[in-house]
């Protein structure tokens, strides 16, 4: 894929909405689709990638669309490639004895706070799982030398927080290698 200038996603609590919704933001802008799908429970998401103005016109059209669904939303200029990768899918080979959660009640807010949590420390963002099979919830687990996951998921849960949409952070200082064979 190639580079990601900015990444916009509209979260709404109605897929016929959403569906909608995402029609007139790329009628509207000259963006490209990131993901369009549906997450638990019911809901639907549309991320958009394009330069910065032509994503915050996309999600601003969006967002009068679908006005009375929008969950959650944003505009990251500059975002992380490793939040990219990491949107879905684990990421093989991370380093670091610390684990840390951060653990959100929206897609959207997950994005963001994973984000968040990269641009802040040296660390190594592992998954960012949205919202299937998990309740309509988010997490992003990360990992690294204990100091810089403490900074980074602080950072990460603090822009979560700021929305009411934090659930619960947690950084384990040296997780044991059962769990670390199953969540890294």
């Amino acid at each position: 894929m190639a580079t990601i200038q900015a990444v916009g996603m509209i979260e709404f609590n109605s897929i016929a909405v959403g569906i909608e919704s995402a029609d007139t933001m790329f009628k509207a802008a000259l963006v490209e689709p990131l993901m369009l799908k549906t997450i638990c429970p019911g809901k639907y998401v549309v991320a958009v990638h394009s330069d910065v103005a032509a994503v915050q016109a996309a999600i601003d059209a969006g967002m009068s669309a679908g006005i009375d669904t929008v969950v959650d939303s944003f505009v990251i200029p500059n975002i992380d490639p490793a939040v990219i990768s990491a949107i879905g899918s684990a990421i093989a080979g991370p380093a670091g004895n610390a684990l840390g959660v951060i653990e959100t009640f929206s897609a959207a807010s997950c994005i963001v706070a994973a984000d968040t949590a990269v641009k802040t420390a040296a660390v190594d963002l592992i998954e960012v799982r949205i919202a299937m099979g998990v309740g309509g919830k988010a997490f992003c687990t990360l990992c690294g030398d204990v100091g810089p996951v403490e900074m980074a998921v602080s950072a990460g849960a603090e822009v979560a927080s700021e929305k009411g949409l934090l659930v619960r952070k947690t950084v384990i200082p040296s997780i044991a290698e059962q769990v670390r064979r199953h969540i890294m």
